[in-house]
C-alpha cells in the first residue's frame, strides 16, 4: 500500500505544489505515495461558509472553529497519525519523521489566522507540531516540509536505502562538510585526508567535523543528544571516487 497523505487546508490548490517535482514528484507519479487535499471550508455549516470566529476574551485576528475543523478531520480519520501545524507545537525531529514514514501515512491539519481553537486537541488525538521558531502565514508550507521529509525516506524513493544515514540529525549531530572536484578552487583545496583513501581516517575526520560544527551552530543538539561523546562510525562505507584518487 502506498504512503497516504491527507492535507486539510483552506487552500487545497497549493497541493501537491513543489511535491509534484523532483524525487517526491517521481514517487507520486509511480504510486509510492499519494496526497489528497481537502478544503476545510467544505465543512462549514452556514451560508457564508464561515470557518473562523473572534477569539474568546478579545484580541486581534480570528480563530479557526473547532466544530468545522473536527468535522473535516473526522472525514479522513482512519488511524493514521494526525498532526496540527502550529507554532505552539513541539519541534519536528528526524526521529518523528522516520516514525511517520514507517507507517501507512499521515493527516496534516494546516492552521491559518490566529490558529486553532484549543479544544480540538482535547477532542481528538491531534499532535501539535512546529517546523521552527518563526511564523508563517499558514501551515501549508509546513505540511509540505513534513511530507517531503517523509517521502524521501520511503522505499524506492532515494537511490539507495543508505543514502540518508549520515545526514544532519540522523546521529544527533549536524552532517560533516562535503567537497567535490575541482580539488583546488579559488585557492582553496579539499582537505588532504579526504583524498588519502584511508577510510578509517576519513570517518574520524568527518565525525570530528560534525561535532565541531554542531557545537558551533547547534549547541542544543550536543546537550540534547550527547553528540560530542558519540564515536565515529565503526566501518565507513567504501566510496572510491575520482576525487579520492586525485
Amino acid at each position: 500500500m502506498p504512503f497516504r497523505a491527507s492535507v486539510l487546508t483552506l487552500y487545497p490548490d497549493m497541493f501537491p505544489g513543489p511535491l509534484g517535482t523532483s524525487l517526491a514528484g517521481r514517487a507520486l507519479a509511480e504510486g509510492i505515495w499519494s496526497v489528497e487535499a481537502t478544503n476545510i471550508r467544505d465543512f462549514a455549516t452556514d451560508k457564508h461558509r464561515s470557518v473562523d470566529d473572534t477569539p474568546a476574551g478579545g484580541g486581534a485576528g480570528m480563530v479557526l472553529r473547532p466544530d468545522v475543523l473536527v468535522a473535516a478531520l473526522d472525514s479522513v480519520a482512519d488511524g493514521r497519525p494526525m498532526l496540527g501545524l502550529t507554532p505552539r507545537g513541539a519541534p519536528l525531529t528526524q526521529i518523528r519523521v522516520r516514525e511517520i514514514a514507517a507507517g501507512a501515512g499521515v493527516v496534516l491539519l494546516c492552521g491559518r489566522f490566529e490558529g486553532f481553537d484549543e479544544r480540538i486537541f482535547e477532542a481528538r488525538p491531534i499532535e501539535p507540531v512546529s517546523i521552527g521558531d518563526y511564523i508563517l502565514s499558514g501551515g501549508e508550507l509546513g505540511a509540505m516540509a513534513i511530507l517531503d521529509a517523509c517521502v524521501r525516506l520511503l522505499p524506492g524513493v532515494m537511490g539507495a536505502a543508505s543514502s540518508g544515514e549520515e545526514e544532519s540529525f540522523e546521529q544527533g549531530l549536524l552532517e560533516y562538510p562535503h567537497y567535490t572536484r575541482p580539488v583546488t578552487w579559488e585557492g582553496r583545496t579539499i582537505p588532504e585526508v579526504l583524498r588519502s583513501g584511508d577510510h578509517a581516517k576519513i570517518a574520524t575526520w568527518r565525525h570530528e567535523r560534525a561535532v565541531e560544527d554542531t557545537r558551533l551552530r547547534r549547541p542544543d543538539l550536543i546537550e540534547r543528544h550527547g553528540g560530542a561523546s558519540q564515536a565515529p562510525p565503526s566501518g565507513a562505507r567504501r566510496r572510491d571516487t575520482k576525487a579520492d584518487k586525485k
